[in-house]
């Protein structure tokens, strides 16, 4: 398997794995706008034998404060193929996008997603206590990528326009 940035000619293979994953659209479309909302700010494949296997996506996104707009990353979506799923995949492309966005110097990632998954990659829905969301609290995480980024931060999630929240 190869981890690595997406590149042009991964598009339409992107759209099939999360429409395979999601068994619909919906993650495929989310993707397609956000490229074009020039949201990225990392995208990453999992390739097997010349073929995209798996995908995650890494955003920019804000936490409005009392003082100010504090950046963060949104993890949203992450796919891998029905075929390949509980072999690890998923988890490699988690690793590898985190250690991308260390390499750019962010902060804070924060991920909706299931309870028992995302805390073994650090995230924490404890972290997230005073980030208001939309989202249940317990599958509402935060991830701190450099110590103490997020411990006195209070505010509000706004993501980009193509989450429609």
């Amino acid at each position: 398997m190869i981890l690595r940035e997406e590149i042009a000619r991964d598009r339409d293979s992107i759209r099939r794995v999360h429409e395979a994953a999601f068994s619909g659209a919906d993650e495929a479309r989310l993707v397609d706008e956000l490229r074009e909302e020039g949201a990225f700010l990392c995208s990453m494949v999992a390739e097997i034998d010349g073929a995209v296997a798996g995908h995650i996506l890494f955003t920019r996104m804000w936490i409005d404060c009392e003082g100010g707009a504090i950046p963060a990353v949104a993890l949203a979506p992450m796919s891998v193929v029905p075929e390949y799923q509980r072999r690890g995949i998923g988890g490699q492309l988690i690793r590898a996008g985190l250690g991308r966005l260390r390499n750019l110097r962010e902060r804070i990632v924060l991920v909706l997603g299931h309870e028992h998954y995302y805390p073994r990659f650090g995230f924490s829905a404890e972290k997230a206590r005073n980030i208001a969301s939309p989202f249940p609290p317990e599958a509402f995480m935060a991830l701190e990528l450099a110590p103490g980024a997020i411990d006195d931060v209070v505010g509000r999630v706004s993501y980009a326009r193509a989450f429609g929240l």
